[in-house]
């Protein structure tokens, strides 16, 4: 049996290479799609804050960005959920806008926060990890996407209002 060396270079190794590359852009492609989506969604709670009086926020805007800290933000993002849940309540209140619920998204953002803990928690079990934690996955993203609207649409409310309409 005769065996031919091309020396390392035939069609499947320029296969391979383009393969490599090519799973390489996709894989770029999708985590600089997840991060501008955080860093928008982000923006949005800062906003919210940024909204709510000074009086009424009991959260500083700039916190909501420590959520980027690995394992910490895990647990921070409960507290931005709850804080500008709070914030957006009572500044609703002091305004006087009817029709909206007492604590905007705190369920829904609640439940975002509790599936994505699940994911990260129980995604790294070897086998079961990833049946464990799938749906729960796709059930937080939908959460969270919820969660982002109503979070948007509250602060498009609050714009508006006039800030100074719990006065009169």
């Amino acid at each position: 049996m005769i065996i031919y060396d091309y020396g390392g270079q035939n069609d499947f190794d320029a296969f391979g290479l383009f393969a490599g590359i090519a799973a390489f852009g996709v894989v770029a492609v999708i985590l600089l799609g997840v991060l501008s989506a955080v860093i928008f969604y982000l923006l949005t709670m800062q906003k919210a804050l940024n909204r709510c009086s000074p009086a009424n926020r009991t959260l500083e805007p700039g916190m909501v960005w420590l959520q980027l800290i690995p394992v910490f933000g895990m647990v921070w993002s409960f507290i931005v959920v709850l804080k500008t849940s709070e914030s957006l309540g009572a500044e609703l209140r002091h305004r006087n806008i009817p029709g909206m619920e007492s604590s905007p998204g705190r369920g829904v953002g609640l439940a975002s926060c509790i599936l994505s803990a699940w994911v990260s928690l129980v995604g790294w079990i070897p086998y079961v990890g990833q049946c464990l934690s799938s749906l729960p996955g796709l059930a937080g993203i939908v959460c969270w996407i919820v969660y982002w609207v109503r979070i948007s649409r509250t602060v498009r409310l609050l714009d508006q209002s006039p800030a100074n309409a719990g006065a009169a």
